[in-house]
């Protein structure tokens, strides 16, 4: 598990979408990230989860888990993100685990699961970093 300093400068550090979303990173080390979202302020209009917020939730945590494993330069970018969404959300929590798939020199592959504070499979998402 990385330093407590380094999980306390990524969530000071998430851009402004993730932010206003109330993205936060629970844990993170190489091989794994958890982050998680509250649904309230993230629904469509007729009160579930909005899945475009499954897929900023999804590419935040693949990102951020791409760039602690780049080489130091090189910030990685998304080219491709995937996401299939199996049930939503009224209320509660949205929680990610995102671990890697292929990490390359050149590509990264993620793997992000996004579940309900019962621990229901809401999205799975793949997303490919440069």
């Amino acid at each position: 598990m990385p330093e407590p300093d380094l999980l306390t400068a990524v969530n000071a550090n998430m851009g402004e979408l993730a932010t206003t979303m109330g993205i936060v990173v629970t844990a993170l080390t190489p091989d794994e990230l958890r982050a998680e979202m509250p649904v309230a302020g993230n629904r469509q209009p007729y009160g579930l989860l909005h899945g475009g917020v499954s897929a900023v939730l999804a590419e935040t945590a693949g990102s951020i888990l791409a760039a602690i494993r780049a080489p130091e330069g090189h910030p990685p970018v998304g080219i491709e993100l995937s996401c299939t969404h199996h049930r939503s959300a009224r209320d509660g929590m949205a929680h990610a685990v995102c671990t890697p798939v292929s990490v390359g020199r050149t590509l990264a592959t993620m793997a992000i699961q996004v579940t309900d504070d019962n621990d229901r499979l809401l999205c799975t998402a793949r997303l490919t970093c440069l």
